[in-house]
């Protein structure tokens, strides 16, 4: 079995090493624009070989793993380029502009929309994570537009890898993604920002940084290579869900300008069900 990946990195590269672990016979073949990222994913084990766009013709599975804009223009060429059998599969955080791009294309049917909700805020060939995706919850965009066979043959695959499915529409997936993953990065870029501004003039601030803004701040450390394109795709939902957690914030302001702190302490108790929430979710 040949499998080629266009972009070894956090994603790309922790696909490439569930693969080879499950798959003993397959050849994992990497591909990437950055000559270095392929050096280290050779020199990590990540990948067994170097190859180019053009030998994609050669495949069995072709994972696309690039930044969102970049797989816009990406994914057609690799289309026009492989086999009627094989199948490629796409991973990035927004949908519908990749299915509405493709909607047309002569071998639609070999393609299969994909997002595992699985990550870290890490990047390139050393972020990669073997047992990534183990429990994850993957979902896929217009399933039925995949020829059946090759659906089968997905499923097994993510199967293998220890993934949930879970079938979305294009749109639905961009509108909650928006509110659950984008939202949360933005939320967490500008709260870095917020406190590098003040530490400029308070040189201590971060020494009375805890464990609390660690993991608050975490995601502000993601390639913003990667997030622009996405939250430029997503911009409508993107906007949406910042205009309604703004709105939540100037209400807490307000609660605190007035002194309101039962109903501070009110609004804060009704979002602790999260926590059943986030348990279900594991559960």
């Amino acid at each position: 079995m040949k499998i080629y990946i266009i972009g070894p990195g956090l994603i790309g590269g922790s696909f490439a090493l569930d693969l080879q672990d499950k798959f003993k016979e397959a050849v994992i073949y990497g591909i990437d624009s950055v000559e270095k990222h392929l050096d280290q994913a050779l020199e990590l084990g990540v990948i067994h070989q170097k190859a180019v766009l053009e030998e994609v013709k050669n495949a069995d599975f072709v994972i696309v793993a690039v930044p969102v804009d970049v797989a816009l223009e990406l994914l057609p060429k690799v289309l026009d380029l492989i086999s009627d059998q094989a199948l490629v599969i796409e991973t990035g955080s927004t949908k519908n502009p990749i299915c509405e791009a493709l909607a047309n294309h002569p071998k639609r049917r070999n393609f299969m929309a994909t997002h595992p909700i699985a990550g870290t805020e890490f990047s390139g060939p050393s972020a990669a994570i073997q047992g990534l995706f183990d429990g994850k919850t993957n979902i896929i965009c217009e399933v039925e537009k995949t020829t059946f066979k090759l659906q089968e043959k997905a499923m097994q695959f993510f199967k293998d890898l220890g993934m949930r499915i879970r079938y979305m529409e294009p749109k639905s997936h961009d509108k909650h993604i928006a509110y659950v993953s984008h939202l949360s990065h933005i939320s967490s870029f500008m709260l870095g920002k917020t406190v590098i501004e003040k530490e400029k003039h308070e040189r201590d601030i971060f020494d009375m940084a805890g464990s609390g803004f660690e993991s608050t701040v975490r995601l502000a450390k993601s390639s913003p290579a990667m997030w622009t394109p996405i939250f430029q795709q997503n911009k409508k939902q993107v906007v949406k869900s910042l205009d309604e957690y703004i709105l939540n914030l100037q209400q807490f302001k307000n609660l605190l300008e007035n002194d309101d702190y039962d109903a501070i302490f009110n609004e804060m108790e009704s979002v602790n069900r999260i926590k059943e929430i986030l348990n279900g979710m594991k559960k």
